[in-house]
């Protein structure tokens, strides 16, 4: 049995790897993902860790579920990623943590059907009590144009990586949708120096830039 990694496939390679050194535009499709929302500071907030655990927990339950059956298809879970926004986007220059707004998602991939989910989800409940678990939810979405590079290092440390990112696009076009980001790294092993993390960022494709 073949283990696949769509991180590495021709279709997700340039998504999922990026440069610390080059800012690079790209077009991201439409993918199904594993959702939760929630409100406040993620470092504090029990919901956002109780979201994350629930991500995690039913992404896995389908991965051994499709390797041990019929389909005997092994593949990596995809890593963890976090939409940001808040009604005053001040409340992240401010860092006034308990105003902002995530959405974080793992992708799954097209073989993962929402029926599969859907199992995987009522075997977690069997199993675990995870106060996240009701609060899933399974959609389709997509972003289009973006820019994106490569921040390592603390999630503290992003603001001159962000700043970049915000101005390249600021030169060429305007802001649209909502702050990505796409966690590459195992925090709870890695230092936090070496911690990678891909920012994202979509690009507004016709008519006046956003005011920002």
């Amino acid at each position: 049995m073949v283990k696949i990694d769509l991180k590495k496939s021709p279709e997700l390679k340039q998504l999922y790897q990026a440069s610390a050194k080059a800012i690079v535009e790209l077009d991201v499709p439409a993918f199904n993902y594993l959702m939760v929302d929630g409100q406040g500071d993620p470092n504090a907030s029990p919901g956002y860790a109780q979201a994350v655990e629930a991500l995690f927990t039913v992404s896995y339950t389908a991965k051994f579920m499709l390797k041990k059956g019929p389909q005997a298809i092994d593949y990596a879970v995809m890593p963890l990623e976090g939409l940001w926004w808040a009604d005053d986007m001040a409340a992240f220059s401010t860092n006034d943590r308990a105003r902002w707004e995530w959405t974080m998602m793992i992708m799954q991939p097209e073989f993962v059907t929402k029926d599969v989910l859907a199992e995987a989800m009522e075997q977690v409940r069997q199993k675990k009590a995870l106060p996240a678990i009701e609060r899933l939810r399974v959609a389709r979405f997509t972003e289009g144009v973006c820019a994106q590079l490569l921040h390592i290092g603390p999630f503290t440390e992003e603001g001159p990586s962000i700043e970049r990112l915000h101005a390249y696009i600021d030169e060429r076009s305007g802001r649209s949708g909502k702050h990505h980001e796409i966690y590459l790294s195992d925090i709870r092993r890695a230092d936090p120096k070496n911690w990678k993390t891909i920012i994202r960022q979509p690009m507004l494709q016709s008519g006046p830039k956003r005011p920002v």
